[in-house]
């Protein structure tokens, strides 16, 4: 069975009205969906689509239908991103819309249902007033554990949230990697961030950090293909900043700070990848941001570091605004109170670095390991500074910029009285007031607890140069601090176990008596010095605390020192000559340097310039250096993207090949169970389904048709039958009662029929009286309308007049008008039949001139011919002429060539006549005197022309003198060839001369043949018979003379025979056909050869013959 015809989309979408007015909505969005997924749909406009899918979000939004609109959404985004992207951000936008108002009125609905349920559950649920709970609410809440609200929203809230969140991850899916819908992907991602943070979906936000990173990390790896984004554009790389900036102020609200310290890594990166530098106020929120990731990681050093980036930030900016440099939109507002507020939180978070490590460690080795050095590492490279800080840099540093004159007077009380004048006995005392302001304001009631940390530090360094024993008790009143920051014993033991732990405080505490003991051996040491043995310390910075004393340890380890310098001042006063040579020595110094300096200084600016050209040049080979592997770097990159290219290409066609034949497969099998389930042929296994083909199903099909047909025929051969006896029982039973029912029929006819009879009349009695009465009421009336008829006519009859007469008038003028366009249109339609038949006229003149031309034309042609007509027919006679005299020249020849040849051949027989002998040219081979052995022939012939009688076999032959002179006797017979000249038309060769060598099949005409026998009772041959009847006698069987034929050739053979009186023509004619046939062409002209008798060929005889 095929598939179903492709509709159009408005066919489509009107359907879908219709399922849905009917409330048939589910179907209606399955039709949808199918209509969009199609194939046939790729090729079908956007604007007709576009109303369809817009109907299917909606659908799919009202049935939470989260997956068919995800499919609908990628399958139009596929089809309609080549040509119009604005109908996709339609689509989408719509889609989060309804599922955003899906969510308000969700929200909405959940508030209206715990109204209700609280209004109900405070007056009519509640039986017994006093009770306060229910022993159904007291099961509910031990089971469940939540309240009524929470409950409402998870049936009504939480439903559509989901969806919308699915709605949300969906968006960026498909918008992801596309330059074309970045805007809308950059927009979606912060609706997203929103809807995270109103609804405070933490597992959601994190999950779309998550997705969002991966998204980043897809571009990157398929940079290669159509319409994917570029992060190495500058607009691009700020959508995604803005984009990531928003996520990691949203992760500081919800208070996720790994979500929020991963976000600022993103930061850094794609900071790292662009090429604009990032907008003032951007980077102002990166470090504020920073301050309080770290400040919630208990990592003071780098949140002190990062205040200090964050106040130089608000000075560079407000640097830049006072001279014009930047707009102030682009910088974050750096008043004197913003500054004052930023100096003043550098300050306290530098005062609040701990001196030593307060963190959990296992030992002062631990910290200093490879993984804390790379933590420090990334720390520093977020921050931006090219080394990591330090509690004394950052000190240097606010110091150098003048902060404690920006910072709050408090806080600079603070900085002198811990750096500058600390004293451990006064040190609680003075710090008590400022402690308490500190903690009145929130944003600085965080620092309380780091302070007292570097108090009691600070406090317990001072003590132990000071003491060697203290009370514990003595220890807790110096530490006395402001009522709501006050620090317990227990506190104060666990801050010493700690310094001791890390190496910073060497102290050792007595519980049974309550002293704490300072180190006081010589050879220990009170601090191991290990850098950076804790992160957020002050690492160890001894010279920062005020020295009251040296300690006895102190004391050993720089007595060697303090001997030396004893020593070397003890030497300068009493050895004179110490001192001199020391001047001495400082006065050569000076003037070996006063020498020496000018060269010196030239040396150094020569040296300088070779060091300045050198690093130019290196600097410039670094460079190409550089371009070149940036080059080569790029073409590898093209190649491999070309290659990775192809093999993307060559896997979709391959995924494509596979696709489809599994789709034709779906197809046939489908097709096939179809076409079973039409047929109802349950009985086949799935084997036997796979087995069938289409025409196997159709001959069973047209066979059940078949079997279908003859039943249906059958039954109603049998339906037809019980049909026509059923009726014609009726009609006999119903001619029994066709009587009865007629006569009653009559009667209620006749009764109709009076009663509408009576109406009829009475109807019209009624209307004539009506009428009469009308009339009479209307004749008082005839008067009144005949005189005001006549008034009226008498006023109408002058203004109808007048509008008859303008009426003639118009009517006359409308005549001549028409009586003068009609004579103009006789007119026009004169001139231009007149114009036609000129036209006409001059046509068949033209065509008779061309025809007369064409004549005069032939006729000059036929003259022209009649002329070359009658030079080919005279240069025709001229021909035939030459070619008779031709003719003639060579029958002369040949004819004394035969006289010749005939006086050689009557020469050896005669014994008297050695001088004719010695004349003629010898002609073949030399003749054998057989004996017994008569004359030959032509000895015969020759002898009785000689004689003039016939020849018989027993006469001798003539005399030679005789036989000499017979060629002139046959001049009559060479007036044959001149009568066949004018045979001229026909082709040359078909000259007698070719017919020639059939003659030679007898063997005894060649004088060097064989001898001829003279048989007893032989008959004349043919030739024999030929030549007496050209010599006028009747034929006997003695040879008789004929004439001799013209030659061939002259060659050594002898004489040709001779066909000349055989009374046919060289061609092979009769003579009586001779006059219907055409002339033959005149005859080939000889050319004599150098020696007697020699044949020359065709090719080689020449024109003329003489």
């Amino acid at each position: 069975m095929p598939p179903p015809p492709h509709q159009k989309p408005e066919n489509v979408l009107k359907r879908a009205h219709e399922l849905i007015g009917v409330n048939q909505a589910s179907a209606a969005l399955t039709l949808l969906h199918e209509h969009i997924t199609s194939k046939r749909s790729r090729n079908v406009p956007i604007a007709s689509l576009e109303p369809v899918m817009v109907l299917l979000v909606e659908l799919s939004v009202e049935q939470k239908k989260g997956k068919l609109a995800k499919d609908a959404l990628y399958q139009y985004k596929n089809i309609a991103q080549n040509t119009n992207v604005g109908t996709i951000e339609l689509v989408l936008k719509k889609f989060i819309e309804l599922a955003a108002e899906k969510v308000t009125a969700a929200q909405a609905k959940a508030d209206e249902v715990q109204s209700t349920l609280e209004a109900t559950a405070g007056t009519a649920s509640v039986e017994d007033l006093e009770a306060s709970e229910t022993p159904e609410s007291i099961l509910l809440a031990t089971v469940s554990g939540e309240q009524s609200r929470d409950r409402t929203d998870r049936a009504i809230v939480t439903p559509w949230l989901k969806f919308l969140w699915e709605a949300y991850r969906t968006v960026l899916d498909i918008l992801r990697n596309n330059a074309r819908l970045e805007i809308l992907y950059q927009s979606t991602a912060m609706q997203a961030f929103d809807f995270c943070l109103k609804y405070a979906r933490k597992t959601e936000f994190r999950r779309l950090c998550e997705l969002l990173r991966n998204h980043v990390q897809t571009a990157a790896k398929y940079s290669a293909q159509m319409h994917a984004i570029n992060l190495n554009d500058p607009d691009t790389l700020q959508r995604h900043l803005e984009t990531r900036f928003q996520q990691l102020n949203v992760a500081v609200e919800l208070e996720l700070w790994q979500e929020a310290f991963r976000s600022v890594e993103d930061i850094h990166t794609l900071l790292n990848l662009s090429k604009r530098p990032a907008k003032n106020i951007m980077m102002a929120n990166y470090y504020e941001k920073l301050t309080r990731i770290f400040l919630v990681g208990e990592n003071y050093l780098f949140h002190a570091a990062a205040w200090s980036r964050y106040y130089n930030l608000l000075r560079q900016s407000a640097a830049l605004v006072a001279t014009g440099q930047s707009k102030k939109a682009d910088n974050p507002p750096s008043t004197e109170a913003d500054l004052q507020k930023a100096a003043t939180f550098v300050i306290l978070s530098a005062l609040s670095i701990p001196v030593i490590s307060t963190s959990r460690s296992r030992g002062a080795m631990v910290d200093f390991d490879e993984a804390r050095k790379n933590k420090n590492s990334r720390l520093t490279h977020l921050l931006g500074m090219s080394q990591a800080p330090s509690r004394a840099g950052l000190f240097r540093d606010a110091l150098s910029k003048s902060l404690l004159r920006r910072a709050r007077p408090q806080i600079r009380d603070l900085y002198n009285i811990l750096e500058v004048d600390f004293h451990p006995l006064s040190i609680c005392q003075k710090i008590s007031p400022i402690l308490a302001q500190i903690g009145a304001d929130e944003e600085m009631q965080k620092y309380i607890l780091p302070l007292q940390q570097v108090i009691l530090t600070r406090l317990f360094q001072q003590l132990s140069q000071v003491y060697e024993t203290v009370d514990l008790e003595f220890v807790e009143s110096l530490a006395q601090f402001p009522e709501p920051f006050q620090v317990t014993r227990g506190t104060i033991e666990k801050f010493i176990m700690n310094g001791n732990k890390k190496g910073d405080l060497a102290i050792r505490m007595d519980h049974a008596t309550g002293v704490l003991s300072f180190d006081a051996d010589v050879f220990s040491s009170a601090k191991a010095a290990h850098a950076g043995s804790g992160a957020g310390s002050a690492e160890a910075e001894t010279g920062s605390v005020q020295r009251l004393q040296s300690t006895p340890s102190q004391i050993v380890r720089s007595q060697l020192t303090r001997l030396a310098d004893v020593l070397y001042t003890t030497c300068r006063y009493i050895d004179p000559s110490f001192n001199e040579a020391r001047i001495k020595a400082r006065d050569a110094a000076f003037a070996r340097a006063k020498i020496g300096a000018e060269k010196e200084h030239l040396e150094v600016l020569a040296r300088k310039e070779v060091i300045q050209k050198r690093k130019e040049k290196a600097s410039e080979a670094q460079a190409q250096k550089e371009k070149e592997i940036a080059r080569k770097k790029l073409l590898q990159e093209a190649a491999l993207q070309q290659a990775e290219a192809n093999r993307l290409a060559e896997e979709q066609k391959i995924r494509e090949q596979k696709r489809m034949a599994t789709e034709r497969e779906q197809i046939k099998r489908k097709e096939v169970e179809t076409m079973l389930k039409d047929m109802k042929l349950d009985g086949l296994e799935g084997e036997d389904i796979d087995s069938l083909d289409s025409n196997k199903i159709r001959m069973i099909k047209l066979q059940q048709l078949e079997r279908e047909k003859n039943t249906i025929a059958e039954k109603l051969r049998i339906t037809g039958k019980r049909l026509d006896h059923l009726e014609r029982a009726f009609r006999k039973e119903e001619a029994k009662k066709l009587p009865e029912d007629y006569e009653r029929q009559r009667e209620r006819d006749l009764a109709a029929y009076e009663l509408v009879k009576a109406q009829t009349l009475k109807e019209a009695e009624q209307k004539h009286k009506d009428d009469v009465e009308l009339k009479h009421r209307l004749t008082r009336l005839v008067p009144l309308y005949e005189s005001f008829r006549a008034n009226l006519h008498e006023r109408r009859r002058d203004e109808f007049e007048k509008r008859r007469r303008d009426a003639d008038r118009e009517l006359e003028k409308q005549i001549s008008a028409r009586q003068k366009e009609y004579r103009e249109k006789k007119l026009r339609e004169k001139r231009e039949r007149e114009e036609r038949e000129r036209a006409l006229q001059e046509a068949e003149e033209r065509a008779a001139r061309e025809k007369e031309e064409e004549r005069q034309r032939l006729e000059a042609r036929r003259e022209e011919m009649a002329k070359r007509k009658e030079e080919m027919e005279k240069e025709r006679e001229k021909a035939k002429e030459i070619a008779a005299r031709q003719l003639q020249r060579e029958e002369e020849a040949m004819a004394r060539r035969k006289a010749e040849k005939a006086a050689a051949f009557t020469a050896p027989i005669r014994r008297d006549a050695p001088a004719a002998l010695e004349r003629s040219e010898p002609a073949g081979p030399p003749r054998l005197q057989l004996a017994g052995k008569g004359p030959t022939w032509r000895e015969r012939e020759a002898a009785a022309r000689a004689s003039g009688q016939a020849p018989t076999d027993t006469t001798p032959p003539a005399p030679a003198p005789a036989r000499a002179a017979a060629p002139i006797e046959r001049a009559p017979i060479e007036r044959a060839p001149i009568e066949r000249a004018p045979i001229e038309r026909a082709p040359i060769e078909r000259a007698p001369i070719e017919r020639a060598p059939i003659d030679r099949a007898d063997s005894g005409d060649r004088a060097a043949g064989p001898p001829r026998l003279a048989l007893a009772g032989s008959k004349p041959t043919w030739r024999e018979r030929e030549a007496a009847k050209a010599s006028g006698g009747a034929p006997s069987a003695a040879p008789v003379e004929r004439p001799a034929p013209v030659p061939r050739v002259a060659s050594g053979r002898g004489i040709p025979i001779d066909r000349a009186s055989s009374g046919r023509f060289e061609n092979g004619r009769d003579s009586k056909d001779v006059k219907d046939a055409a002339p033959a062409p005149p005859a080939e002209p000889l050319k004599p050869s150098g020696a007697p008798g020699k044949y020359v060929p065709k090719f080689r005889r020449g024109g003329d013959g003489a």
